[in-house]
């Protein structure tokens, strides 16, 4: 399979560029696009959402334009899980609404564009490669406390991993426009993943924010994150998933484990 990337260069597009590509079929030139996902994780305190909504619409139009140019015969967009809850009629304020408007938005121009689309919706991200799971890695080591959220608000995770096998199956597999899924089937809240770290590398007691710190918190905290870690996802896993591709990490324990493994094997 001939495979093109839009995000090469962020954490998901370096984990996907090193994975052994599938089989030639009859969709041999693909176009992968992962503008805007280096926002799709509840790691990086609600950053990397700052002037997401144009980012994300102006690397799509540039990723349909390079794609239809080179030919390809395909096109896969990487989504966002969580805007799922949204269309179940959870209620979102500003600035967030307007990230899941422009993520809406951007599934609609990659649908309705030149090539043949489909669009894979990922949990959360998290793994090996995540520059902010490091630094709370050495936040936790200092005992520093974190902004837990919603203890009762569960979202989807994703190991980046699954999340590069879930678009090489999409890949695979063909446009179709359809929308997919690829999380990890069960929801945990960020207090629970968090705390779950926490304890992987040695800190059995991670201290939260409390909520009423949040008018202070906010000077380092965004408050996407804040509506992140407070919006909670339905119940049941979201589908239909990628078709024949399942998660390699059935939950967030057991891919926690192997991102301490892998750090440990990297010296």
């Amino acid at each position: 399979m001939a495979l093109s990337l839009t995000g090469v260069r962020s954490e998901l597009g370096q984990v996907l560029a090193a994975l052994p590509m599938p089989a030639a079929g009859p969709h041999a030139a693909v176009h992968i696009n992962l503008a805007g996902q280096q926002a799709n994780t509840l790691l990086h305190d609600g950053h990397a959402w700052q002037d997401f909504p144009r980012l994300l619409l102006a690397g799509t139009r540039r990723a349909l334009h390079s794609a239809s140019a080179a030919g390809a015969a395909s096109f896969v967009h990487a989504s966002f899980a969580f805007v799922r809850a949204v269309e179940q009629g959870a209620r979102l304020d500003e600035p967030l609404a307007s990230c899941v408007a422009a993520i809406l938005q951007a599934e609609a121009l990659v649908l309705s564009g030149p090539l043949p689309a489909s669009v894979v919706r990922l949990g959360y991200l998290y793994g090996p490669h995540s520059a902010d799971l490091r630094a709370y890695k050495t936040a936790f080591g200092l005992m520093r406390p974190y902004w837990s959220g919603d203890e009762h608000a569960p979202q989807h995770h994703l190991h980046q991993h699954d999340a590069a096998s879930a678009l090489l199956e999409a890949a695979r597999a063909g446009a179709s426009g359809k929308t997919w899924y690829a999380t990890d089937g069960h929801a945990a809240s960020f207090e629970a993943f968090m705390d779950a770290f926490a304890h992987c590398v040695g800190c059995t007691r991670p201290l939260h924010l409390p909520r009423l710190s949040a008018p202070l918190a906010r000077i380092i905290i965004c408050k996407e994150h804040m509506q992140q870690t407070a919006l909670a996802m339905p119940g049941a896993a979201p589908s239909p998933l990628v078709p024949r591709w399942r998660p390699r990490f059935r939950d967030h324990h057991t891919g926690l484990e192997q991102v301490i493994q892998a750090w440990q094997e990297a010296g």
